[in-house]
């Protein structure tokens, strides 16, 4: 079983719980109108012969201080407003957790897979749809089993998809004993999957013949298959009719002779529907293409996904600064600006 977590934090310090409060700022526009009016309405006046000797006279701080109170109170204010709109800052957590699948693909790598009913042939276009299936696959882990006359483990199950690819672009025809034991490559495949804990397991078994050899009956594994809760999808390969097949000719060497094919697809079929799979039949290298992508779809990675919203109250900070102001406010009034009656 092949699982991943990824966690994303995302911060915002936009959010207000109550906005509509935001609109009491407005009420800053009618105080500064009724303090300017004031300003003008409330001055003492008294009548002097020239001011030519009176605008030579320095200002002091208390001139250029006298509106600071109010401004400091309408800072105050404003930001009351925003303490009572409630600024929150908001941590947004998303985590995914993913779970693979654990996939062994069983290949047939007998003599008939050299016909050249496929492009270039049959092994060829196999282990070509069986690369990209598993580069498609970052999530599962995957091993690879061939059989012709016997069966082995090509590659244990990983989830080093590259080095398992480059072990598949080494196999072909001819390395084991010719004939076709499907009921050993099944058998293999599945032992592979007993130890597995992962919640699905699958088997994709890709053959292009009759079982002939081997020691263990095709069906026989299959029922292994169904106790262990292992799905498999059968593949058989091969064009309708006749196909090239390799034949050595009198003076050893190769030539293609056409034969016709063979494909035990009820047996092939009883498998696939024991087990909860689906049986394909593939007759080109497009319709293999496409059996695969369509497991691909069938075969999904199971994804969750928790998004988790906290919320975190900033108005006090807001509160505490208009109090600071108010302070201030009245310090200068009394101490600084002070009026003498």
């Amino acid at each position: 079983m092949c699982s991943s977590d990824l966690a994303i934090d995302v911060v915002d310090i936009t959010k207000f719980a109550n906005p509509k409060l935001l609109w009491l700022l407005l009420l800053l526009l009618p105080m500064v109108a009724y303090y300017i009016y004031r300003m003008r309405q409330g001055k003492a006046t008294m009548r002097i012969s020239t001011v030519a000797g009176v605008r030579r006279l320095p200002h002091g701080p208390k001139y250029y201080l006298q509106h600071l109170p109010f401004v400091l109170r309408c800072l105050a204010t404003a930001l009351l407003i925003v303490a009572l709109a409630r600024p929150q800052s908001t941590s947004k957590n998303t985590s995914s957790s993913t779970e693979g699948i654990d996939i062994v693909l069983a290949l047939d790598i007998s003599g008939s897979m050299l016909a050249r009913d496929f492009q270039p042939d049959r092994i060829s276009a196999a282990k070509e749809m069986a690369a990209n299936f598993i580069m498609d696959r970052p999530n599962d882990r995957i091993g690879l089993v061939v059989f012709a006359g016997e069966s082995f483990t090509q590659s244990p199950l990983t989830t080093d998809k590259a080095s398992l690819v480059n072990i598949l672009g080494t196999v072909k025809s001819g390395i084991i004993e010719d004939g076709t034991a499907i009921g050993n490559g099944l058998g293999t495949a599945v032992n592979r999957l007993r130890e597995s804990s992962a919640k699905s397991k699958v088997v994709i078994l890709l053959t292009d013949g009759v079982n002939n050899s081997g020691q263990i009956a095709p069906l026989t594994a299959a029922d292994i298959a169904q106790t262990l809760g292992i799905r498999v999808y059968t593949i058989g390969v091969g064009s309708e009719g006749t196909a090239p097949y390799p034949a050595l000719d009198m003076w050893g060497n190769i030539s293609y002779v056409p034969m016709k094919v063979e494909i035990d697809e009820k047996m092939l079929t009883q498998i696939a529907e024991k087990t909860g799979g689906k049986y394909f039949r593939a007759t080109d290298n497009n319709k293999l293409r496409d059996i695969y992508e369509e497991i691909n779809q069938m075969e999904k990675s199971r994804v969750e996904v928790e998004n988790v919203t906290r919320y975190y109250e900033r108005f006090a900070l807001f509160a505490l600064a208009a109090l600071a102001l108010l302070v201030c406010e009245m310090l200068i009034r009394k101490l600084w600006l002070r009026q003498i009656p």
